[in-house]
C-alpha cells in the first residue's frame, strides 16, 4: 500500500466524524460553557523542562497531530462566540 492510498484511506474514514463535528450548532449557554471547559484553549502537552533557568528539554505541542484538532478549535470558537454574542457573557475566564 503506498503512502498516497494510506492517507486517502485515513481521510475517507475520518471525514464523516470531521463533518459531524463541523455541523454541531451551539443552541444553549449550558452547552457552550461545557464545550469551553472541555476543549482547552492551548495545547496541554507543550512543556519546557528547565533547570537553573536554562531550558533542558522542550516538548512541542502535539495537538496538531490530532486529526480533529481544527474541528475542535472551531467548535470552541463557536461556543465562545455564542456566549459573547447571544448571552452577553464575559469570556475572559475561558481564555
Amino acid at each position: 500500500m503506498t503512502r498516497f492510498t494510506f492517507n486517502y484511506l485515513i481521510g475517507t474514514l475520518l471525514s464523516p466524524i470531521q463533518r459531524r463535528l463541523e455541523s454541531i450548532e451551539i443552541r444553549s449557554s449550558k452547552m457552550a460553557r461545557s464545550l469551553c471547559k472541555l476543549i482547552p484553549a492551548h495545547c496541554p502537552f507543550e512543556r519546557e523542562v528547565k533547570c537553573f533557568n536554562y531550558t533542558i528539554l522542550y516538548i512541542p505541542p502535539l495537538c496538531k497531530l490530532n486529526p480533529f484538532y481544527n474541528e475542535l478549535v472551531e467548535l470552541r470558537f463557536k461556543s465562545l462566540t455564542y456566549l459573547v454574542d447571544v448571552c452577553g457573557e464575559d469570556i475572559t475566564g475561558y481564555c
